[in-house]
């Protein structure tokens, strides 16, 4: 593991990240993490100082356990970066842009094999995005050339307002499950989608 963290301390820092929320203090949107603090810890323990990470909007464990220091993170949040958080220093990305990093991350895990160094990429998906068919081309390509990735599916039941049981009709995602190249776990959240589930008006 790169940074300890306890469970505690995760939670404590998203919490912080919520109120400030609540309290108007952030003028863009946030996507907070809750009830996955055990699987991210045990993930992490996997993830190397020179490894590479991908992240959706929902990144702010990632940023913590990855190294990023905690007070230059909450300042990015509350200058309104909290979906786009990128700290090339740590090896560490974010895109609000839905299946954005996915194509990124599979390209550098095919750098990392061609140039031959031992580095990994952990790449960070949602259950919808999982879904897609861009998230399923780059696991294929990237199982088939065997590259240096793994992919994280973390299933939270928040595709935004919309289920993705509903939306493809299934009683199961594709890859609910461990495989080749793909780490799956399911968490239930107190917080919405977005915001800490209370409106906010500036």
């Amino acid at each position: 593991m790169i940074t300890n963290y306890t469970k505690e301390e995760l939670i404590d820092f998203e919490t912080d990240i919520a109120e400030c929320f609540n309290n108007a203090l952030i003028k863009a949107p946030v996507h907070l993490y809750d009830g996955n603090e055990e699987q991210m810890i045990e993930i992490f323990e996997k993830v190397k100082s020179k490894d590479w990470v991908f992240c959706t909007w929902r990144s702010h464990y990632q940023c913590l356990l990855k190294g990023v220091p905690p007070d230059q993170m909450k300042k990015d949040i509350l200058d309104g970066k909290s979906i786009t958080l990128c700290y090339p220093e740590y090896n560490i990305y974010s895109s609000a842009i839905v299946t954005g990093t996915i194509p990124v991350a599979t390209g550098t895990a095919l750098d990392i094999k061609r140039k031959g160094t031992d580095e990994h990429v952990w790449c960070f998906v949602g259950d919808m995005a999982s879904e897609t068919g861009s998230f399923f081309e780059n696991w294929k390509y990237s199982v088939n050339h065997d590259l240096p990735i793994t992919y994280v599916i973390e299933n939270n039941g928040k595709s935004v307002c919309t289920n993705t049981h509903k939306t493809w009709g299934t009683d199961e995602l594709f890859f609910a499950k461990e495989t080749r190249k793909i780490i799956y776990y399911e968490y239930n959240t107190k917080y919405p989608h977005a915001g800490a589930g209370k409106r906010i008006e500036f």
